[in-house]
């Protein structure tokens, strides 16, 4: 892929960066960059599917390792692997179809009716079975691609006229069915704010307090939605140290005419009595249910399930991450600078490294993130429409392939 390479290292250097930052953008420019690297990538004769698989593999080893705390570039790589294989499966299972089934008959043969290639109907029904079946132990062991062995024994059965031809027309139809589901994808990413939006006035009522802590676009646009339904709310708006993003988000918010209130983020356990509603965005929402979130929220879900107010993450489906909290690939926090809490001038005389032990006398810790279980919230809001904890992993197996989780190439041999 001499093409793409300089636009794969440029992407992977601003990761690397931080040049590029939310999850919505770093999203959409890594499916816009994998659309790339499917277009130019030069397909072979034979198992083209598997050998697209690993390029976006190869692409994308090099992307998540960039920037591995930002889980939106995985998600993304992963959908992409799954689109090739539904791809790939629907393009064999319409193959099928075209081929004419044949009853043969002792007393009639009309040979001249059709002069497409004939399958029996006894070849035809063992290739479905075939389909349908689990690999092989053999298969498994011999580590052969299923999607290999079975087109091998499909290809075994038919003529072997016009091989060449279908075998150009197949691989042209997989690359652009794959790069039009790719374009798909990314209109899914871009319209993820208007589809969870829409669903603002199901859940805002008239007179409502709402909570939220720091600042989100999703939970930004979905208020904005309410508001522009005639909706009288308030707002109040913890102001998410040490960024305090949520002072930008309390000005967004009046300047559309919402009623906000800027609270402390240690002032959230005496202010949720008065809430109706939490309703926070996240950064990832993993295979459990349990979000990773801004710092400190972990805090509000815990006050929201003392006062039995509902907790309720609005967040895109890009955001669905098919791991688990405990898995190695999952780097859950990121340590930013500590000039963010105090400043150094003010604590120099604290920096003392001549010390008896070599340290210093004073340790900053300023994390990013923040973990909250799947037991302390009480809905997602995401564009497929509000889904319980409990329902994600089906949410999951619907975008992703389960041996797609470790973004690996497999091996040649």
């Amino acid at each position: 892929m001499p093409d793409v390479q300089p636009l794969v290292s440029d992407f992977v250097l601003k990761l690397k960066r931080r040049k590029v930052e939310g999850s919505h953008a770093v999203a959409r420019q890594t499916a816009e960059l994998l659309r790339s690297v499917v277009s130019q990538h030069r397909m072979g004769n034979t198992n083209q599917a598997a050998a697209l698989a690993d390029a976006i593999r190869a692409v994308g080893e090099h992307l998540i390792a960039a920037n591995p705390i930002e889980l939106a570039v995985g998600n993304i790589v992963r959908r992409v692997l799954h689109i090739i294989k539904e791809e790939d499966i629907s393009s064999t299972a319409v193959g099928i179809e075209g081929l004419s089934v044949t009853a043969v008959s002792d007393d009639e043969y009309d040979s001249g009716n059709d002069d497409r290639p004939t399958l029996s109907a006894a070849v035809l029904a063992s290739h479905a079975r075939n389909t349908l079946r689990a690999p092989s132990l053999q298969t498994l062991l011999d580590d052969i691609p299923v999607s290999t062995a079975l087109s091998h024994s499909a290809s075994s059965a038919g003529d072997s006229d016009g091989k060449t031809g279908d075998k150009s027309l197949k691989t042209r139809k997989l690359k652009h069915d794959v790069i039009a589901a790719i374009g798909d994808l990314i209109e899914e990413i871009d319209t993820c704010y208007d589809q969870i939006s829409e669903q603002a006035v199901e859940l805002i009522h008239q007179n409502e307090v709402i909570l939220t802590l720091g600042r989100s676009r999703t939970v930004k646009e979905f208020l904005y939605a309410a508001k522009e339904k005639k909706r009288s709310f308030r707002v109040f708006v913890a102001e998410g140290a040490p960024r305090y993003q949520g002072h930008v988000l309390a000005k967004e918010l009046v300047e559309k005419g919402v009623q906000t209130t800027v609270i402390t983020d240690s002032a959230v356990f005496a202010m949720i009595s008065r809430v109706n509603m939490v309703i926070v965005g996240a950064h990832a929402i993993m295979a459990n249910g349990g979000v990773i979130a801004p710092i400190g929220m972990n805090m509000v879900a815990l006050a929201a399930q003392r006062h039995a107010v509902p907790f309720v993450v609005v967040a895109g489906s890009h955001k669905l991450c098919p791991l688990y909290p405990h898995n190695p690939e999952v780097l859950l926090n990121e340590l930013k600078s500590p000039s963010d809490l105090l400043d150094f001038g003010e604590f120099s005389n604290c920096m003392n490294f001549s010390t008896q032990d070599g340290t210093p006398l004073l340790d900053v810790v300023n994390p990013t993130f923040d973990y909250v279980p799947p037991k302390l919230v009480s809905l997602f809001v995401t564009d497929s429409g509000g889904h319980s904890p409990s329902y994600i992993y089906r949410l999951i197996s619907e975008y992703y392939s389960a041996d797609d989780l470790g973004v690996r190439r497999m091996s040649s041999s």
